[in-house]
């Protein structure tokens, strides 16, 4: 029997670096395989989780809510006939609501020798009062799913400040663990064992739900608006053989984040060559970014996610006409 885990968070959580810390402290003895789904034209993720030896299935084409249909399932089975994994790990779009993606696993599960092992959202407990704010929809759904929530960026935090992160999650979900220790205080076999306990609840809650038979998503009954990501979110992507001095690329992520003229940007990342054979891998979340050299690529890759995007600014920014 392949367990599933379902590890959701908004973009920008710190998802891929909980699967890898995972994979490398908890995982290591079984077979795993990561499906993962970027809401965006570029995946980006897919070559740091190929690096750690682990077979990447990436769903470039929209979010993971709005390709559940076909290609998810058919990803789903494809995986467990050609790998037969100990473990399946999901990592669902950034902007995709968690209660579509377990609905979409459970109904696989009665075709496949899979079992729902756990449903995990990573929140950043410095932005939670701001994506519940602009984006609530979208953001406390991955909340109130989840049998265990892993706060992430809480090293710094005042305590103060992580109580009213942790009031806000309770807000949302009474029942389910909030790991509020840094990670870097965890042991991966630690985290993963807070995720199995946490998952033994919600399935009354996901009974509740009925699937609208137009467009088979799934409406809660006192859910009144019901948006797919791709109507609230844009994406703006590049492949692109263009260099760039690591003080150029840091000041482009400084234009992006200090300023709302290019839209709402709520995740910038990508890899691109440097001076001097060097590699330069790039991350934004709203008020912060960093760049850093790293590993070459087969070409240089860019991607923007937001609200609002004027895609024609933002290539401009990046020198790209």
């Amino acid at each position: 029997m392949t367990k599933i885990d379902i590890i959701s968070g908004f973009l920008g959580a710190g998802k891929t670096t909980l699967i890898k810390k995972l994979l490398k402290e908890a995982l290591g003895q079984e077979k795993v395989v990561l499906i993962e789904n970027e809401f965006g034209e570029i995946g980006i993720d897919g070559g740091f989780l190929k690096e750690a030896g682990i077979q990447v299935t990436e769903m470039n084409s929209g979010c993971i809510c709005c390709s559940l249909v076909g290609d998810f399932g058919t990803a789903l089975r494809e995986v467990v006939s050609q790998y037969a994994p100990d473990r399946i790990i999901i990592e669902p779009s950034g902007v995709g609501k968690l209660s579509d993606v377990i609905k979409a696993v459970q109904k696989e599960t009665e075709n496949c020798s899979l079992t729902l092992n756990s449903f995990v959202t990573v929140a950043d407990a410095k932005k939670c009062k701001m994506y519940m704010k602009n984006f609530g929809e979208f953001y406390n759904n991955q909340v109130e799913y989840s049998g265990t929530v892993i706060l992430s960026r809480t090293a710094q935090m005042p305590e103060e400040k992580l109580g009213q992160a942790v009031e806000l999650i309770r807000e949302h979900n009474q029942k389910a663990a909030v790991i509020t220790t840094p990670w870097e205080e965890l042991d991966g076999e630690k985290i993963l064992a807070v995720m199995e306990e946490g998952n033994q609840l919600e399935m009354e809650l996901l009974e509740e739900e009925e699937i609208c038979p137009e467009c088979g998503h799934h409406h809660s009954h006192g859910e009144e608006h019901h948006h797919h990501a791709d109507e609230v979110f844009t994406s703006w992507g590049a492949e692109t053989p263009k260099k760039y001095e690591k003080e150029a690329m840091e000041q482009i992520l400084k234009d992006l984040s200090g300023t709302d003229c290019y839209g709402t940007i709520l995740r910038a990342k990508g890899i691109v060559e440097g001076p001097d054979h060097t590699w330069l891998h790039f991350d934004l979340v709203p008020g912060e970014y960093e760049v850093r050299e790293g590993e070459a690529d087969y070409t240089g890759r860019i991607c923007v996610i937001g609200s609002d995007l004027d895609t024609e600014k933002i290539q401009a920014l990046f020198g790209l006409e």
